[in-house]
């Protein structure tokens, strides 16, 4: 299993384990991570998934593409360099340790 940090606005953090190959929506959602309500169920539809990854990761995770990067400009408090839909983020083993923000917005 590996490892994501969920953090809140006010700095409160949820660690959940997860299986390599679901997206981050998913293990937040099995988990019951407040604040990502993924209401299009991870279809990148929706932007309820809005997260804020965090500097040490960002390399690691890269920039949104295609889609993801049009379904951001539906999103609330868009972080140029931050903002990733969760839905869109796959864990795999490199990621073990991700650590990701919620918006404000979304809590």
């Amino acid at each position: 299993m590996l490892k994501i940090t969920f953090v809140q606005l006010d700095g409160a953090r949820r660690d959940v384990e997860a299986s390599a190959g679901i997206s981050v929506m998913q293990a937040a959602t099995r988990n019951g991570v407040a604040g990502i309500d993924a209401e299009c169920g991870g279809a990148c539809a929706c932007a309820t998934c809005h997260v804020y990854v965090d500097e040490a990761w960002r390399e690691r995770v890269g920039p949104p593409q295609g889609g993801e990067a049009d379904m951001l400009e539906f999103a609330l408090e868009v972080d140029p360099d931050r903002s990733r839909l969760s839905c869109q983020i796959t864990i795999n083993e490199a990621l073990d340790g991700l650590v990701v923000h919620l918006p404000a917005a979304q809590q």
